[in-house]
């Protein structure tokens, strides 16, 4: 596909928990807990208020339209009164916002003279008190990971959301936790760059060293548009290997829909207004779903025939995002005769509820059943959303469904989602401050380094500087571990015995440090080093795993198994002459069992070797 052509831009938000000890408005910890902890419950009711102009936001008032908005709150000990929306928020951690500075500093960023705290109207029951709070810290930077380079617009700090356990039911032990928002231009122009882009900002956050790692942590939000169509902001790509496949389906979505509002208009479509009750009808039905309800209506697309079962994404039709508005309504879905007969409905059916309908063989008939008040709030949003199918792409705000394709959540937000929070004082960043502000080592500097300075290979040395575990790596070699040694065990040795099923977070770095010290200080042989992490994970000491399984041995002993080995084995020296090296270096370790570093094995035995022959 040419994206030029199109004319797709791409622009990227990415949120990114910060690694501070408290979170951003209390001192809780910023811990995620397990929900069977949880010691106490309560429930909120939210509902959409006026901003300071007035006015309320279009995405706040499509959320009114939930019939039931009393959400659950879970709290925890490592909770308090400040998520449960009970007492006035603290002053902003100056942690969080000295991390934010970093990274706006990283991106060649111009911080505010004041960062004041506004509040972000959200009533999807995220946040006990309807609105999150949320800051502007810097403007204007630029990163050069793509031709051109790519214009960063803003970086924010604000709280993390509550985590939503399951249906209306939250838990608060994530709901304050530092946030970074970064924007970007709109400046990409392929799938690709998308993907470039956001890799690159991903590299720049854990080059900190300060960020939260681990899946949910780090989540980019895509806003997309192409040439005829609209911009549309696709919420919660957690997956950065799906993030270019995300643009490529609603780039053909976009596409899709623009080709529907051109036939509709060659058509001469419309919407007609007129409902019709049709739960008679489907009195004696098979289908299961019309049997049970207490009231079924309908409605008639005039010359929608055929195009609202068309497929506009993979697995997702025009039907699907008219099924979704009605979803708002709390219905489970709708019916359309582009799709019947099926799900137990008949063909006579079919031809009833057209009559009933006073369609034609052009025109296309949905239907949704549930109580009449959810069937009849279900149906005005039928009706809006295919008024705006002859928009061909309306502005949306979406979420992404497996496999990249998306479903609508609500409109896009305007101005009057933000006011002021006028319970924490504004802070300033004086040039002294911004000044003060250090910027740390990117990874892709670190890496090379790496492979310059300690000669690590190229694969390895990115490993090792990406891994959480950096830090203790260079820690170890600036105790005098070999940087090979440190970083294969550190990388690939964890790697290797996480795969045999074994849990390595346990492992902490005091134990990895002590493990590598007793390596290099020959008091255990590094072929040992698997066998004494497996025993220290499943509860040992650093101490006793080194002494039950790689026991200290003298040379004068060592020397003994080798004279052994090669007695045994006299007429094969004899035969082989030097080349019974290797197959003797294999008996001997395996004679060892880790007890023994290889390259000691090796020259004692090649001695050896040389005194018999």
């Amino acid at each position: 596909m040419d994206y030029n052509e199109i004319g797709l831009k791409a622009g990227i938000e990415i949120h990114q928990q910060l690694d501070t000890k408290e979170k951003l408005f209390c001192h809780c910890p910023t811990k995620l807990r397990d929900v069977e902890k949880r010691n106490g419950e309560f429930k909120r009711y939210l509902r959409a208020t006026e901003s300071e102009m007035g006015g309320v936001d279009r995405a706040a008032e499509e959320e009114m339209k939930k019939q039931d908005r009393i959400y659950t709150y879970y709290e925890y000990d490592t909770t308090c009164l400040v998520e449960n929306d009970e007492e006035p928020p603290a002053p902003m951690n100056r942690e969080a916002l000295g991390l934010t500075l970093t990274l706006a500093k990283m991106m060649n960023m111009t911080p505010v003279e004041q960062v004041h705290v506004m509040r972000k109207l959200v009533i999807d029951g995220s946040n006990t008190s309807g609105f999150q709070r949320t800051s502007l810290v810097a403007l204007n930077g630029t990163i050069h990971c793509i031709p051109g380079g790519a214009n960063i617009e803003s970086i924010c700090l604000e709280e993390e959301a509550a985590q939503r356990v399951k249906g209306d039911i939250f838990s608060l032990d994530r709901l304050g936790i530092p946030l970074a928002e970064i924007t970007t231009a709109p400046d990409m122009k392929t799938p690709e760059q998308v993907k470039e882009v956001a890799s690159y900002i991903g590299m720049i956050l854990r080059s900190t060293g300060k960020v939260k790692r681990g899946l949910g942590t780090i989540r980019q939000d895509v806003n997309i548009s192409i040439k005829g169509g609209a911009r549309v902001e696709i919420k919660g790509v957690q997956d950065l290997n799906l993030i270019d496949e995300v643009v490529r389906r609603e780039v053909l979505r976009q596409l899709n829909l623009i080709s529907i509002r051109d036939e509709l208009r060659e058509r001469g479509a419309s919407v007609s207004e007129e409902v019709f009750e049709v739960t008679e009808l489907f009195r004696d039905t098979k289908s299961s779903i019309l049997k049970k309800a207490k009231c079924i209506l309908a409605v008639r697309l005039n010359g929608f025939a055929g195009l609202v079962g068309k497929e506009i994404q993979p697995g997702r039709r025009l039907g699907s995002e008219i099924s979704d508005y009605a979803k708002k309504c709390g219905v489970g879905g709708l019916f359309h005769t582009d799709e019947l007969p099926a799900y137990g409905v008949t063909a006579e059916e079919v031809k009833a509820l057209k009559e009933s309908a006073k369609a034609g063989d052009d025109d296309c008939v949905i239907l949704v059943a549930d109580t009449k008040k959810k069937a009849k709030c279900a149906i005005g949003q039928i009706l809006k959303r295919s008024k705006l199918a002859f928009e061909g792409v309306p502005e949306e705000t979406r979420k992404m469904l497996e496999e990249g394709s998306t479903a609508y959540m609500r409109p896009l937000p305007g101005a009057d989602r933000m006011y002021p929070e006028t319970d924490v004082f504004a802070t300033d960043i004086d040039d002294e401050y911004w000044q003060s502000v250090q910027i740390p080592e990117l990874l892709t500097e670190k890496e090379k380094r790496f492979t310059e300075e300690f000669g690590l290979d190229k694969a390895l040395a990115k490993n090792i500087a990406f891994s959480v575990r950096c830090p203790l790596f260079e820690e170890a070699v600036a105790k005098g571990v070999r940087p090979n040694l440190a970083a294969r065990t550190i990388y690939s040795t964890l790697r290797e015995i996480r795969r045999e099923g074994f849990d390595t977070k346990s492992v902490s770095d005091e134990d990895l440090l002590s493990v590598l010290t007793a390596v290099e200080c020959g008091k255990a042989a590094k072929e040992a080093v698997p066998d004494i992490l497996k025993a220290v994970i499943n509860g040992k000491s650093v101490g006793d795993a080194v002494n039950e399984i790689a026991p200290a041995v003298s040379e004068e002993e060592l020397t003994g198994v080798i004279k052994k080995v090669i007695s045994e084995r006299t007429e094969f020296i004899e035969e082989q002459g030097m080349r019974a090296l290797g197959p003797l270096m294999g008996v001997v370790m395996k004679e060892m069992r880790g007890r023994a570093d290889g390259k000691v094995i090796s020259e004692i035995l090649k001695k050896e070797l040389l005194k018999m022959l």
